[in-house]
């Protein structure tokens, strides 16, 4: 009969088809073999109860004998039937997504590898598992009685006594049970099953205790190394998009994959589906043709015929605004990308096939914030928006820095993936930090660890995750908080206040916080289960802001209530498998100077040390109080418990608040510190982008008043129509840098809004190098038309390619000049291509511009009349329509050159808006 049968199965092909990723997991069959009494149904019955939410079936010889097999003897041939049998079976039951478990003695290795080339052959997954147990450890267990009827003479032909059994020579997976805990060898089991991806449906990407991030890919956007030098010179020839540094913050986010499987900002379909569902669907398996459907342009009309099968959470608007100029450009460049340009001129990304769509900020506001507060800092970042957003995909085009000093503790979700495994972590749980991290954040952080190994966890590690993104002003800055964080993990365990640095990743968390309570937390979390955390500790109010005074209601109660957060973060779709750790309260005990949760019988033992407590005495420089006998009233005595926080992390916090005017001292969050472009022969003091920034020349007292407005030297001295450009602002940035007229040198600086902070451009990207004529003055005594001029140098739009420096000197060819008219003042502007331009020859007035450079003078237009209006002011007017010609262009610099002079000269009419200009220059007033 056995022959027969052996005949037969070999000529039917097997028919399988996959069908793990409907069910959102894997099937498998894991096949535990050996001999009567190493465990097999015990281990298959605890893996099975561990496995209870997923689609699991146990298989073993007693339950196949009563039904499938029981037509089968222990002879060999129908051993072998029996195992193929329970083969086949298992092999459909894998098919269908069930993890398959099997406890058969199978004592045949020829048996055991025909169902392994079966599952080959279908392609699902076979887990050979030995039970390796000595034959005398077997004979001590002897849970059926078995053994001893062998022993007796009672019992013949009993496998591993007196029947052979062939143990596997390769089996996946080796289980020694008895010198296994139970336990232990379901963990094995277990994090066998998770690593390779089975329980999830998917490729395991992550080692085992690490979830796969959402959408089952790994997203690391940076552009390979070998085609970065490719991919830059393309970026060259795209149209410029300005980003802020927030959107730097999110760009980051994105392409380092913090919000996978997002591969770029949010096309309007994907808005929709984060307002509306604080998730989106996607396909990461392409089950029903929808798997690129996030990078794909949004489509009103045609839908697809079945939605993406699997939902992920997704809460907050990951977007990128722009203003109609620059909607124009990217519409006008007939390209199909963007290059992505910071504040700074650094072009840091290529944003392909891009999506633009109308900015309905209302509808944003409304449905994240669910509130109505016009002060809120984000929400009126907001509304400071361009009047559209451009969604599309995007390329790093290289690791986004911001030379702060803290670098070293940003890492991607790639990298702490790697450092959890390092570190052994079988889970890690992630501990959000704003403020600085005191005993009682220490006592939460190592009592969940501990909560984790009662779980049965060996080696839980700890992820503490600064927010490193935008925080409003008030917040305590990033740079403090992470230089705390160093001292808490350098105290290790030898303070109530320190961490474990062998069970702790400390690394910065670089989204922006939009300070949206409930709605932002489970982005908070998604993020962090992203970069490998499979907990998340919680705690009260997550958005720490205070109540609007536009409210109703509860007007002088936080935003959003302290426990919403929390629950709602428990209730949110599309957070899988992330769990969650509340915190608890706790409070300073005096008897032992340690943080912990009090004891209600002893109460009088117990101070609580609130935030704002804590700020009054790092304010006062509080010194550590006695050990033995700690005041009621701290504020008053001025000191500290000595247990509240490790030493050197309280000073570093009292060094903060002793200057926290200081605001130059301080990384408030992550912002790009980058070396001007400067010329040469310029020296710079203060940071670049910062209100303290200036530029000097060190062969020129004054930018303004020591160079000669004609350059001299390339036209035989005579001037003709070459003049000396002094450049403010290089191309593409967007940082607006003036000449001071009463600084003494004269020294370019940073401008300032009315507020006192960096005033940047945030119309567009400048596609021109900005700067100013030195010698020359425009009057506002001297009116045109009515208007006066604006009291300032002669401006210069220089409309070359190349690139010119801050604070550098160059020759430039006079082409046009165009004027406008803003707050009553008339402001000319001199076009003008620098002499060694490669443009140069060709364009020598405004019409050949527009013959090199079509629609180049329409742009110049546009941004003249209307770059004040991303900022709510209203359109300048243009004095002309159309340019003026180079010969008017050159005797306007005559003129204002003149009036320079007269300046100088002290001149009667001029010193009621001269009289605070620093003139002390050689070539201007001599002392």
């Amino acid at each position: 009969m056995g022959a027969i049968r052996a005949a037969a199965f070999a000529n039917t092909p097997p028919h399988i088809i996959e069908c793990a990723a409907a069910v959102r997991q894997k099937g498998a069959t894991i096949w535990m073999t050996g001999c009567s009494g190493a465990g097999k149904t015990t281990i298959a019955t605890a893996l099975e109860d561990i496995l209870a939410k997923k689609h699991v079936y146990s298989f073993d010889g007693d339950n196949l004998r009563t039904g499938l097999n029981r037509d089968l003897t222990f002879s060999e041939a129908d051993r072998a039937e029996s195992v193929r049998r329970t083969g086949e079976l298992a092999t459909l039951f894998a098919d269908a997504g069930v993890v398959t478990l099997v406890g058969l003695i199978s004592p045949y290795r020829v048996d055991r590898d025909m169902v392994r080339k079966r599952h080959a052959d279908s392609g699902i997954p076979f887990y050979e598992v030995f039970l390796d147990v000595p034959i005398d450890e077997l004979k001590k267990r002897d849970p059926k009685g078995q053994y001893a009827k062998v022993e007796s003479g009672e019992l013949k032909h009993f496998t591993c006594i007196d029947d052979p059994y062939e143990e596997p020579l390769n089996p996946e997976i080796v289980l020694p049970t008895h010198k296994l805990e139970l336990e232990e060898s379901i963990q094995i089991l277990f994090n066998r099953l998770h690593m390779d991806g089975i329980l999830e449906g998917a490729p395991k990407l992550t080692p085992p205790g690490i979830p796969n991030p959402d959408g089952d890919i790994i997203v690391d956007l940076h552009v390979p190394e070998h085609l970065r030098d490719e991919k830059t010179k393309e970026a060259e020839s795209l149209p410029k998009v300005r980003i802020t540094d927030m959107e730097l913050n999110w760009l980051q986010v994105i392409g380092e994959g913090w919000a996978s499987p997002l591969r770029g900002f949010m096309r309007e379909g994907t808005l929709l589906q984060t307002l509306h569902f604080n998730s989106i669907l996607v396909d990461p398996f392409n089950l029903t043709n929808n798997a690129l459907m996030l990078e794909t342009p949004t489509d009103f009309v045609n839908f697809p015929e079945r939605q993406p099968p699997v939902r992920v959470s997704m809460s907050v608007p990951i977007t990128l605004s722009c203003t109609q100029f620059t909607k124009k450009s990217i519409e006008a460049s007939g390209k199909n990308a963007v290059a992505l340009v910071t504040q700074m001129g650094q072009t840091v990304a290529i944003l392909r096939d891009p999506e633009i769509y109308e900015n309905r900020k209302e509808e944003i506001v409304s449905r994240i914030f669910g509130v109505i507060d016009e002060e809120h800092p984000y929400i009126k970042y907001i509304y400071s928006g361009g009047e559209f957003l451009i969604g599309g995909e995007v390329e790093l085009l290289g690791r986004i820095r911001y030379n702060d000093g803290l670098d070293k503790w940003r890492k991607t979700t790639v990298e702490l993936i790697d450092e959890f495994k390092e570190k052994g972590a079988d889970t890690v749980f992630a501990f959000q930090t704003r403020n600085p991290t005191h005993a009682g954040h220490a006592y939460l952080m190592r009592s969940a660890g501990e909560d984790l190994k009662k779980k049965g966890f060996k080696k839980p590690v700890l992820w503490l995750s600064p927010l490193g993104g935008w925080t409003k002003s008030d917040d305590v800055p990033l740079d403090v908080r992470v230089l705390q964080h160093e001292e808490v993990l350098s105290a290790g365990l030898t303070h109530p206040g320190g961490l474990d640095p062998d069970t702790t990743v400390m690394a910065i968390w670089p989204a922006p916080m939009l300070y949206a309570g409930p709605t932002e937390v489970q982005f908070h979390a998604k993020s962090r289960r992203s970069a490998g955390a499979s907990y998340f500790v919680v705690g009260r109010d997550p958005a720490g802001m205070k109540g609007s005074n536009a409210a109703v209601a509860h007007r002088d109660d936080d935003l959003y209530h302290a426990d919403h957060g929390r629950y709602v973060l428990q209730m949110g779709p599309g957070i899988g498998d992330t769990k969650f750790l509340s915190f608890v309260n706790v409070m300073y005990d005096k008897s032992d100077n340690v943080m912990k949760v009090p004891d209600p019988t002893r109460m009088e033992d117990f101070i609580s040390i609130s935030g704002t407590k804590m700020r009054t005495l790092a304010a006062a420089g509080a010194v550590p109080c006695s050990k033995t006998n700690i005041p009621s009233d701290l504020v008053e005595a001025n000191c500290i418990p000595s247990g509240f926080m490790v030493p050197k992390g309280w000073d570093t916090v009292v060094d903060y608040y002793k200057h926290e005017t200081d605001v130059e001292r301080w990384v408030p969050w992550s912002q790009p510190r980058l070396d001007a472009p400067k010329g040469p022969n310029t020296v710079v003091e203060g940071k670049f982008g910062s209100t303290a920034f200036s530029l000097k020349h060190e062969t020129y007292e004054s930018f303004w008043h020591d160079i000669t407005p004609h350059a001299k030297e390339l036209t035989g001295g005579k001037g003709g129509g070459i003049i000396n450009l002094v450049t403010e602002i290089p191309m593409y940035v967007t940082a607006k840098m003036e000449v001071s007229k009463e600084l003494p040198g004269n020294p370019i600086m940073q401008d300032t809004n009315s507020d006192g902070s960096p005033r940047y451009y945030t119309y567009g990207t400048t596609f021109f190098h900005y700067g100013m004529i030195p010698q020359t003055w425009e009057d506002p005594n001297v009116k045109v038309n009515g208007y006066g001029g604006d009291n300032d140098p002669l401006d210069v739009m220089e409309i070359g390619s190349a690139p010119l420096l801050m604070g550098s000197i160059t020759p430039c060819k006079v082409i046009g000049a165009l004027q406008f008219i803003a707050e009553g003042e008339m402001d000319n502007n001199i076009i003008c291509i620098a002499v060694k331009d490669p443009d140069e020859s060709k364009i020598r007035n405004m019409n050949d511009l527009e013959l090199v450079k079509p629609g180049y003078t329409d742009k110049l237009r546009d941004w003249l009349k209307r770059y004040k209006t991303s900022d709510g002011k209203p359109e300048n007017l243009l004095a002309n329509e159309g340019p003026s010609s180079v010969e008017d262009a050159l005797k306007l610099v005559d003129e204002t050159h003149a009036r320079w002079k007269a300046m100088c000269a002290n001149n009667s009419t001029t010193s009621s808006y001269s009289e605070k200009f620093w003139l002390q220059s050689s070539h201007c007033r001599p002392v």
